[in-house]
């Protein structure tokens, strides 16, 4: 069902065990910026992204999260594998042996209990976007305080690796949000009823007495100030003057011109004297 590598992205063998740093540690398992919060959060994130591509860097980092959340559930395993109920008590982990024994349960540094509520999946590309960013600020200094805190090379050292990967994510989010804002910046272009926008011979050569039939999408040349538009299915100018109206006995459609306009014929209306 799933192909992974089944070893850790960092090898982790503590030596020393150590329940108090343990209690620090196990913040970043289920704290409010930890890795079970972040891997669900995107994981969650990502099917309200717009492009392949931002869906894809979520799917990686939430997955790679779940990698640092095995990696931080090993370094509370080992730091407290064998020590004694009583030591336990001593370096304020009493209340945690009562309810989970040695196990790894998801908590924060001060006891309180994972939450969803950390999750922040708002629904808006940008907006989550932007909330990743600082979520992988956050953790990163969460794992810089844990640093400050240690003593163990053998923890300090994976410390160290696990910053290095928020600062990644950091950037790689900037790389999403770019791609998201460029998506959402760019023009949404119809293929409907293009037929209509060959309807003459000089479509793409429109002066200013060509008959807009002739000329629907494109801009007209001179400076009639006007467009050839389908939208609506009226004929207008920038001009917002409706003084100058020749109706279309045609089709009742009205070619607003900021010049006097004149009806030519039943099918068709012409402007003249372009300014």
């Amino acid at each position: 069902m799933w192909d992974y590598d089944k070893k850790l992205q960092y090898p982790i063998n503590i030596k020393n065990p150590n329940p108090q740093m343990a209690k620090f540690i196990i913040s970043q398992y289920g704290g409010p910026d930890g890795e079970l919060g972040a891997s669900l959060r995107y994981l969650s994130q990502r099917f309200s992204m717009p492009t392949e591509i931002t869906k894809g860097i979520l799917t990686d980092i939430g997955t790679e999260e779940l990698g640092h959340l095995e990696m931080v559930g090993t370094l509370v395993n080992q730091l407290t594998k064998g020590v004694c109920p009583e030591v336990l008590k001593r370096e304020g982990l009493g209340e945690y042996y009562t309810d989970h024994g040695i196990s790894v349960y998801p908590q924060s540094a001060a006891g309180i209990p994972f939450s969803a509520t950390a999750l922040a999946v708002k629904g808006d590309p940008v907006a989550d976007l932007y909330e990743d960013m600082a979520a992988e600020q956050k953790a990163r200094s969460t794992y810089e305080y844990l640093i400050d805190l240690a003593d163990d090379p053998d923890v300090i050292n994976v410390l160290k690796f696990l910053r290095e990967r928020e600062i990644v994510h950091f950037q790689r989010f900037g790389e999403a949000l770019r791609n998201v804002q460029e998506k959402l910046a760019s023009k949404k272009f119809y293929m409907n009823n293009m037929q209509n926008n060959v309807l003459g011979t000089q479509t793409n050569n429109c002066g200013c007495n060509d008959t807009l039939s002739n000329c629907i999408g494109t801009p007209i040349k001179g400076n009639c100030n006007a467009t050839a538009n389908t939208q609506n299915s009226s004929y207008r100018s920038n001009n917002s003057n409706t003084n100058n109206r020749c109706p279309n006995q045609n089709n009742n459609n009205y070619c607003n011109m900021k010049t006097q306009c004149t009806s030519n014929n039943q099918n068709s209306c012409s402007c003249k004297n372009c300014m």
